[in-house]
């Protein structure tokens, strides 16, 4: 899952974005909503999380130009606000969900995780490849009967292949979607972590399922 965090402190931005990395989800942060059009036009994000009271442009205001320009993603309201009125303002405009601050990571991951059993704005829990299933909700991969042990990297490196299957994905779309934006990847590192995703795939002899197109990219297909 790519997120797009816009929250104007700092240290919480961080500290959701860490989180969300931990959790083998890809994350970019904004501290103000001024930029937010031209991040989701530019990437495919499955959800923003959003803080109301930010600067130059408020919250809301940002939902309201998000759903005004026909973006249908999920957005999750995060905010200090406390008052009815105002949750019902921020459901008004758009918004999916609600949390009110402080809040706890365990709960922001379940919330995420609710949104993403919405059949309206995504696909299926469960995307498959051959004997390769991945279960986006638990953020787990079967080859066979046999778990892989992956890394958040490889997680995200592999569900992007897998929402892709049987096509190729360029370097360029793989880096965009794994790596955020202000923590440029070294040039070699898209394959490095394909070299070990690869490894894990085939660890007791699997015929292989991860392809190099040599110049291009990759491509998760049976043999």
């Amino acid at each position: 899952m790519r997120v797009l965090v816009i929250e104007d402190d700092l240290t919480l931005r961080r500290l959701i974005v860490r989180g969300l990395h931990e959790e083998g989800h890809v994350a970019d942060g904004l501290p103000d909503g001024r930029e937010c059009l031209a991040y989701v036009a530019a990437t495919e994000y499955d959800v923003v999380i959003l803080d109301l009271n930010l600067p130059h442009v408020d919250g809301l205001d940002v939902l309201r130009t998000l759903r005004g320009a026909d973006h249908r993603l999920p957005v999750l309201v995060l905010t200090a606000r406390t008052d009815a009125v105002d949750v019902v303002a921020g459901l008004d405009a758009g918004a999916d969900d609600y949390m009110r601050k402080p809040f706890a990571l365990e709960e922001l991951h379940a919330r995420l995780r609710s949104l993403s059993r919405r059949p309206a704005t995504w696909s299926d829990d469960l995307l498959s490849c051959g004997d390769l299933v991945f279960d986006r909700r638990s953020r787990e991969a079967r080859r066979g009967d046999r778990m892989l042990d992956l890394t958040s990297k490889e997680i995200a490196l592999l569900e992007m292949l897998m929402r892709n299957a049987g096509h190729t994905v360029t370097r360029e779309t793989l880096i965009d979607a794994v790596w955020d934006r202000e923590n440029d990847p070294e040039s070699n590192v898209l394959d490095v972590y394909a070299r070990r995703l690869r490894v894990k795939l085939t660890a007791t002899g699997e015929p292989p399922l991860l392809h190099t197109i040599r110049g291009v990219g990759f491509r998760l297909s049976p043999a």
